[in-house]
């Protein structure tokens, strides 16, 4: 099976409090200089734990769907309740599903409705904690004001070993990955 998936509507505010940011980075200079390292971090976040972290549209389309399976683990999570995906599988409207939500959503076909040998599948549905730095949970705002402390400190140049991802960053993006470590 073959999976591609992008990220659209993304958001425009903050994972973190700015305000937060730059105390934990215990710098005040240029806001917008902290709020790129907070972006920047938060991308960070967001690849490496496989999830959205402020609310945005994700597209996903599968192709080469020869493997009969009951449903799809969606790319990236959360996704909450009440949140209905679209899904078209070869040009064609299909809404023979159960979402199963959550870090780690799942798109069960119901019986009897999923075509023989599809093209392609077609799915959008928003994935996010929410649309504002309160709807993030704690764990995920504290790595990302680490991994922004990170790019702070590592501003100037250093060897690329040092500029890895901070401990916690990791241990997150594990948790919310569903990896134990």
């Amino acid at each position: 099976m073959t999976m591609f998936a992008s990220r659209t509507n993304l958001s425009s505010g903050l994972a973190v409090d700015l305000s937060h940011a730059k105390g934990h980075i215990r710098e005040y200079e240029s806001d917008a200089e902290i709020e790129r390292m907070v972006r920047a971090a938060t991308e960070d976040v967001e690849q490496a734990a496989q999830i959205a972290v402020l609310n945005q549209t994700i597209n996903v389309t599968v192709l080469d769907t020869s493997i009969a399976t009951p449903g799809l683990r969606l790319p990236i999570g959360p996704v909450s309740r009440g949140n209905i995906p679209s899904v078209t599988i070869d040009g064609r409207s299909h809404p023979f599903f159960q979402l199963i939500v959550g870090s780690r959503p799942y798109l069960h076909w119901l019986d009897l409705h999923y075509p023989d040998n599809p093209r392609e599948i077609s799915i959008e549905y928003t994935a996010g904690f929410g649309a504002t730095a309160d709807d993030v949970p704690q764990d995920v705002a504290q790595a990302i004001m680490d991994q922004a402390a990170l790019h702070y400190d590592g501003r100037s140049p250093m060897d690329a070993k040092s500029l890895t991802s901070s401990p916690h960053m990791a241990r997150v993006a594990a948790k919310y990955r569903g990896v134990q470590l």
